[in-house]
């Protein structure tokens, strides 16, 4: 243990040489390797500092083609600027030039136009001097003529006034007369062309409804099992129907009678039914008419939509389509309404196209215009208002809805197919054979036609003839002249256009005659 103690302290030294030496060769070892860096370093940057100066050079380059190119483009921009102020002044030169001739016009002009109204004030004051001279002369003639005549100046333009109004009076019937006349041979005939076209063009048959419906049977015997037990059955039937049943002695008939035809027409169909059936009893009738009901409200609607497809009219409210269909058991003054609908639409369209308008909408407003007549409620107001309500309830077009609501002149009219289904629906409802008119209305309206001639003086008798579309007007002689008749003739005319209503036109005859009577004896 000594032994390796003593040798390594001999070895201290070597170690310690050791050590020097290797701290010795790395200082150096880093020496070295410092300077090769530093000469890299210097190497890369002598290598940047040319590339620099390479690219300042191309960057001084680019920037001075840079700096010539936008110069140039100034250049041009400043010479183009040049250019149109150049011919900018020329123009002002141009329009200052202009401005200085017409002010010297102006100032010509100026001087002519005081000398024109220099002259124009001594004219009008030369004027005013002759217009003085001729009132004094004017007052001096009539102070003359008012001398020799004896008359003042008043009453000779009254007699003269008189005179001409008379004169003019005549003149002007006769002028009226002339221009009717022409005016008939003109409008007239374009007028019926149309309506005549428009008639011939739609056919149609006419059905008349009474408020009672006779229903057939083969023997009277069904008549006792109809009637029941104490007249169970028909009230009964009564009860479910609302209609009521006449059994009297009509020989193989009884009467349905009811102002609403859709339950006449369910009356008769569940008689029908109860009668081909065999078993007819309380319970029964319920049931039949129970089912008779849904039938007819089937056949309405199928009815009202039939009719729109038949005439071409689409999207129309199913609601509307079932109040159409329902017009088919309702009639007005014996005409069935829907046929009359029917007839008004077609008219209406066909008018329209003649008249250059939409044959469409015209079509739809002639089918609609009485469809307050089918409510499902009786309304207080007038059919065309309410009709005119349920169009508007259902979206219908404006025009149409004015022009159901017009078609009495309830409503102001404010399109021409207003004018259009008003005409339509006096000629389909005016023409013979559709309406049956009530006797006593008629009795009426031609003796009122007789006491309205008979009250202008000079008039001996009236004959309203042609079931009132003629008035015959006797005169007498001595009392009414021949101009006189004229006048009467016109005046009676138009006191029944202002004062009465009538279908079509009523034609007025005054008649004067002169009678010489004398006896041989």
């Amino acid at each position: 243990m000594k032994t390796i103690i003593i040798a390594g302290i001999i070895n201290i030294p070597v170690i310690l040489a050791g050590v020097i030496a290797f701290l010795a060769g790395g200082a150096l070892s880093y020496y070295f390797w410092n300077l090769a860096l530093e000469k890299k370093k210097k190497k890369i940057i002598r290598e940047a500092e040319a590339e620099s100066e390479v690219i300042k050079k191309d960057k001084i380059l680019q920037a001075k083609e840079k700096f010539f190119q936008l110069k140039s483009e100034h250049e041009k921009y400043i010479n183009d600027k040049n250019s149109k102020i150049g011919i900018t002044e020329s123009k002002l030169r141009q329009k200052e030039s202009l401005l200085s001739q017409k002010w010297e016009e102006t100032q010509r002009t100026k001087n002519e136009v005081d000398t024109i109204r220099e002259n124009l004030n001594a004219q009008l004051l030369l004027i005013e001097k002759k217009s003085e001279e001729l009132d004094r002369l004017h007052k001096q003639e009539i102070e003359q003529l008012e001398a020799i005549s004896g008359l003042s100046a008043d009453e000779a333009k009254n007699q003269l006034v008189e005179s001409l109004r008379e004169e003019a009076k005549s003149q002007a019937i006769s002028y009226v007369n002339e221009i009717m006349d022409e005016a008939k041979m003109t409008a007239n005939r374009e007028a019926k062309k149309i309506v005549v076209e428009t008639i011939q063009r739609v056919a149609s048959e006419t059905a008349i409804e009474n408020s009672v419906t006779v229903f057939n049977i083969e023997s009277d015997e069904i008549k006792g099992r109809i009637i029941g037990r104490e007249g169970r059955n028909i009230r009964a039937l009564e009860a479910a129907t609302g209609v009521e049943i006449v059994v009297d002695d009509t020989p193989e008939a009884i009467i349905l009678s009811a102002f609403d035809p859709v339950r006449r027409e369910i009356a008769r169909l569940a008689l029908h039914q109860l009668v081909t059936d065999g078993r007819i009893h309380p319970a029964r009738i319920e049931e039949v008419v129970d089912k008779v009901k849904k039938q007819v409200e089937e056949e309405i609607v199928e009815v009202g939509k039939r009719t729109t497809i038949d005439l071409g009219i689409h999207g129309m409210h199913p609601e509307l389509v079932r109040l159409v269909g329902k017009m088919k058991y309702r009639s007005s003054y014996g005409q069935n309404l829907l046929q009359h609908s029917r007839e008004v639409a077609n008219l209406s369209a066909i008018m329209a196209s003649e008249l250059g308008l939409n044959p469409k909408i015209a079509k739809r407003a002639g089918l609609l215009h009485d469809i307050g007549k089918v409510p499902d409620d009786e309304p207080e107001i007038p059919h065309a208002v309410f009709g005119m309500k349920l169009a508007e309830k259902y979206k219908e077009k404006p025009e149409i809805s004015n022009a159901i609501g017009s078609h009495h002149d309830e409503v102001e009219m404010t399109s021409l197919f207003a004018p259009i289904v008003q005409v339509c629906d006096a000629i389909s409802g005016a023409r013979p054979g559709a309406r049956r008119e009530v006797v006593e209305s008629y009795i009426k309206r031609l003796k009122d036609l007789e006491a309205l001639a008979l009250s202008y003086p000079g008039v001996l008798k009236t004959y309203a003839i042609q079931a009132g579309r003629e008035l015959r007007v006797i005169v007498g002689s001595d009392k009414v002249t021949d101009k006189e008749a004229d006048n009467l003739a016109f005046e009676i005319a138009k006191k029944i256009q202002d004062e009465m209503t009538y279908p079509g036109q009523v034609k007025i005859t005054v008649i004067r005659e002169t009678r010489a009577v004398s006896y041989a004896k």
